[in-house]
């Protein structure tokens, strides 16, 4: 069973930056489109970001906009979120998560998941 790698988190103070990677040795990202989801304590899980399969066409929420940037690697089986102007609302789990055709904004229906990374953002 595939299973992706989210890693990169931390702590940062607000204003900060991380850069998140999603990996698998194998797993070949340019075939799926791939999204970012994250989970805060005590709400549900929130699609930020997804990059689609063929076009590469990027998609964020309206929360992340302007701020987090999603781009794959193929050549390094790698996807990264990377994070900037971080804030204090943006604590959360990430995950990232593949699927066949498109990401979807709940990641219900996405194929494969990797275990998530906790980003805490202090004020």
């Amino acid at each position: 069973d595939v299973q992706l790698q989210a890693s990169g988190g931390g702590l940062v103070q607000t204003g900060g930056s991380l850069r998140l990677s999603c990996i698998h040795p194998t797993f070949e990202f340019d075939n799926y489109a791939v999204g970012w989801f994250r989970q805060a304590p005590g709400k549900g899980r929130e699609g930020i970001a997804c990059i689609s399969t063929g076009d590469d066409k990027l998609y964020y929420a309206d929360s992340v906009k302007g701020r987090f940037t999603i781009s794959r690697d193929n050549a390094k089986n790698t996807v990264y979120l990377q994070m900037d102007n971080l804030k204090p609302e943006d604590t959360a789990v990430y995950y990232c998560a593949a699927a066949y055709h498109f990401c979807t904004v709940t990641g219900d229906g996405m194929a494969y998941w990797g275990k998530g990374t906790q980003v805490t953002v202090s004020s």
